[in-house]
């Protein structure tokens, strides 16, 4: 039985696989970032003439907060108050699915054909 040599890629072909990843973990990271889908909020839920309380902090926060170097509620209360607003595009999310999972059967579907071809070689007419 011959024993399986995989096939070999070339010097250049190795360098296009790693500029091609690299785009593509860049544009994976930067993409959403510039188009919306990601980040901080957007906006931050004011409170006018904010206080300790009315931000909901205890006198044992508030004191954390004034040893943080946020002098009173008003000095604090933009980094309190900036939450989180989650909501679903059911577009983008349908999307994405489509995405990940198209590459994923494009993924199983490759392999098969390859794990065909070396079990073809291997063992090719026994």
């Amino acid at each position: 039985m011959a024993k399986y040599t995989p096939p070999e890629q070339s010097k250049a072909m190795q360098v296009v696989d790693i500029v091609f990843l690299v785009i593509a973990v860049f544009a994976a990271l930067w993409l959403p970032l510039k188009a919306g889908w990601a980040g901080a909020s957007k906006s931050i839920d004011k409170i006018d003439n904010p206080t300790w309380e009315t931000l909901g902090q205890t006198p044992a926060m508030a004191e954390q907060w004034v040893k943080l170097g946020f002098a009173d509620a008003a000095a604090a209360h933009d980094v309190i108050r900036n939450h989180f607003h989650y909501d679903v595009d059911w577009l983008q999310l349908v999307i994405m699915a489509a995405v990940v999972i198209g590459y994923f059967v494009f993924l199983f579907r490759a392999s098969d054909v390859e794990y065909r071809e070396v079990i073809s070689e291997k063992f090719d007419g026994k």
